[in-house]
C-alpha cells in the first residue's frame, strides 16, 4: 500500500472533470502485454474501488460506449464534473457536488446501496438544474422515493420546491443529516424527511386524499431487489392525474426491461434523454386514462 499513498496525494488536489480524466488515464495505464498491472490493480486495493464512478471508469463496455457517442460523452463528462471525490481515506466517507450555485457535501456509507450517490442521481440533478423553464420547481410539491443520501431532494429544495424525501427507516438518519446540512438557511421551503417502505401502510402514511404532489422524483430505484411490484404500487398510489414522474434508470439486467413494460401498463411513459455510456435513461411519466384538461 505504500506505493498508493503518493498517487492518492497527487489526486487529492484535483476536482471535477480534471480528477476524473486523470484517474481514467491511470486506470488505462499498464494494460500492455509486457507491462505491470499498474494503477488499475492498485486502485482495487483501496476504498476508491468501491465507488460507483470508479467502477464506471474501469468498465470496458462503458468506455466503448463513450467512444461511440461523442455527444453523450461530453454531456456525461459535464455531469460527472459536478462531483469532487476526496481521495484521502477518512473515518467518514463523503463527496462534494456542485449544483444550483451551491456546494453540496454528502455523507455516504459505502456498505449500503441506499447511502451511496449513484450516477443516476447526478443525471437527475443535472436535468433539474438545466431544465428549470420546462420543469419549474418553485413552490411545487415534490416527493422523492428512494432518496438515499438525499442529493436529488437537496437540489429540488434549492430550486424552490416543497420537498418530501423518503426512504427506508434505517436510512433516515443519514438522509436527514445530509438534507439539514445542505438546505438550512438556503431554501425557500424546509424539506421534510419521511419513512416510506414501498407498498407498506401507504393509505395510513400517505392517504390518497392528501397526496397532492406535482412531481415524483426517482433515481435508480429499479435494480436487483424483490420489491418491484411494491414499487409500482407506490408510484400508482402517490400519483394524481396531473402528477409528473421524473425517473432515471440504469439498465443492468433483463429485469429492468420487464419492469418498464409493466410500468407502461399504468403510466404513459416518454423517454426524455438517454446516456448510452452510462446505460442510463431519463423518463417522464403520467398516469394513464387521465381526464382531459
Amino acid at each position: 500500500m505504500s506505493e498508493v499513498q503518493p498517487l492518492l496525494k497527487q489526486l487529492s488536489c484535483l476536482s471535477g472533470l480534471y480528477w476524473v480524466t486523470v484517474t481514467s488515464a491511470f486506470l488505462h495505464a499498464g494494460r500492455g502485454k509486457n507491462q505491470s498491472p499498474g494503477f488499475q490493480e492498485i486502485i482495487k486495493k483501496t476504498s476508491l474501488y468501491s465507488h460507483p464512478l470508479i467502477h464506471h471508469l474501469m468498465d470496458p463496455e462503458a468506455q466503448k460506449g463513450d467512444r461511440e457517442d461523442d455527444n453523450d460523452k461530453k454531456v456525461v463528462a459535464e455531469i460527472m464534473a459536478r462531483c469532487f471525490i476526496p481521495t484521502l481515506v477518512t473515518a467518514t466517507s463523503w463527496e462534494e457536488f456542485h449544483f444550483v450555485g451551491h456546494e453540496i457535501r454528502i455523507t455516504e456509507a459505502m456498505d449500503c446501496y441506499g447511502a451511496v450517490v449513484w450516477p443516476s442521481a447526478l443525471v437527475l440533478c443535472y436535468f433539474l438544474e438545466t431544465n428549470v423553464k420546462q420543469y419549474n420547481m418553485i413552490d411545487k410539491n415534490v416527493i422523492e422515493i428512494g432518496a438515499g443520501t438525499g442529493l436529488v431532494s437537496i437540489v429540488a429544495s434549492l430550486l424552490g420546491a416543497h420537498v418530501t424525501a423518503t426512504d427506508l427507516p434505517e436510512l433516515l438518519g443519514n438522509l436527514q443529516y445530509n438534507i439539514s446540512r445542505n438546505t438550512k438557511m438556503k431554501c425557500k421551503h424546509l424539506p421534510q424527511v419521511k419513512e416510506l417502505s414501498w407498498g407498506i401502510a401507504l393509505d395510513k402514511n400517505f392517504p390518497r386524499s392528501s397526496n397532492n404532489f406535482d412531481y415524483i422524483l426517482a433515481a435508480d430505484v429499479v435494480y436487483a431487489h424483490p420489491f418491484l411490484e411494491e414499487l409500482l404500487i407506490t408510484f400508482d398510489h402517490l400519483c394524481k392525474e396531473t402528477t409528473i414522474i421524473l425517473w432515471v434508470m440504469k439498465f443492468r439486467l433483463e429485469k429492468e426491461n420487464k419492469f418498464v413494460d409493466r410500468f407502461k401498463e399504468l403510466f404513459d411513459l416518454e423517454e426524455i434523454s438517454s446516456f448510452p455510456s452510462l446505460n442510463i435513461k431519463l423518463y417522464k411519466a403520467m398516469k394513464k386514462n387521465r381526464r382531459s384538461a
